[in-house]
């Protein structure tokens, strides 16, 4: 072990998909600049994974499409669901090809051990941050809730393994469920957001702002994506 260079090892990390639905990349990039504008360091240098379930009948151009994504400071690292094809044409391009599936398998004796022991896991007490969370501001609470006993400002980020409390107004971004944890929630007195995310799935202000926009609300994740009701449920 003394004289070892390095160690290769198995791990699971929270990549963001780009499903695609056109391969007009000109309106593609417009729509993305919009998009990544609201949050632009959330999204910046964040890696991409490319779904190609809905063009599988088409011709993609995967250097422009790698070169329209890189300039809007993504990194485009693989690609998923395509035609054998269209993998192969995106392998010339630098991609890397990626197994993307739902299928739920049945559990080994490994995985079942493994669960045992995520339930018997305990979380340390709650992180409490008394006051404001302000602008350029990040707060973690690792394996742990996060309580704030005030707002989140605009681009403040807080983020926590477990549930996020804001007893204020959330106007910034916040993350719960940040090592994969999918029961957790984002609690908040008034929704405001740039951006709130669950356990990698996220949303950012245009997709927030409907029936609890301005409103108490808790968000939690639901079937790989999101979802939002009344704080108080009456």
């Amino acid at each position: 072990m003394a004289n070892q260079t390095f160690e290769l090892k198995g791990n699971l990390f929270t990549l963001s998909v780009l499903q695609l639905f056109s391969l007009d990349l000109t309106k593609l990039r417009q729509d993305l600049d919009s998009k990544i504008s609201q949050a632009p360091k959330f999204f910046q240098g964040a890696p991409i994974v490319v779904n190609l379930a809905d063009v599988q009948e088409q011709t993609v151009e995967f250097k422009e499409l790698k070169q329209t994504l890189v300039d809007l400071q993504l990194n485009p690292v693989g690609v998923c669901s395509g035609t054998q094809s269209q993998h192969d044409l995106a392998k010339e391009a630098g991609f890397s090809v990626l197994n993307y599936s739902r299928d739920v398998q049945p559990s080994t004796p490994l995985q079942s051990q493994a669960a045992e022991v995520v339930e018997k896991q305990v979380y340390l007490p709650a992180q409490i941050v008394n006051g404001t969370v302000r602008s350029g501001q990040q707060i973690y609470a690792k394996d742990r809730d996060l309580i704030v006993l005030g707002a989140v400002s605009h681009g403040a980020e807080v983020i926590a393994d477990g549930n996020v409390h804001i007893y204020g107004t959330l106007r910034g971004r916040a993350i719960a469920g940040a090592q994969g944890q999918e029961d957790t929630s984002i609690f908040c007195q008034r929704l405001e957001a740039e951006l709130v995310s669950i356990n990698g799935s996220y949303w950012i202000s245009d997709s927030l702002q409907g029936e609890h926009w301005g409103q108490a609300a808790q968000i939690t994740q639901q079937d790989e994506s999101l979802k939002i009701t009344a704080l108080v449920k009456g």
